[in-house]
């Protein structure tokens, strides 16, 4: 394992933008009738996660010295 072990500028953004979308998506669901348009808003920020994370670490934000 990294000695970081994920506490990084990257990690931390792509778990925060992850954590949205799922929060986002949840309180759609629970919504009477329940909100699709929300609900995708959620789904898109969940998968928009991942990608982010790579592009923030090609710019040098997944290293210890940040």
């Amino acid at each position: 394992m990294a000695d970081n072990h994920g506490n990084t500028p990257a990690a931390w953004t792509a778990v925060g933008v992850a954590m949205i979308g799922f929060l986002v998506g949840s309180i759609a669901l629970m919504r009477d009738p329940v909100n699709m348009t929300w609900f995708w808003v959620g789904i898109a920020l969940g998968v928009i996660a991942f990608p982010l994370f790579l592009v923030l670490a090609k710019l040098g934000f997944h290293s210890e010295n940040h």
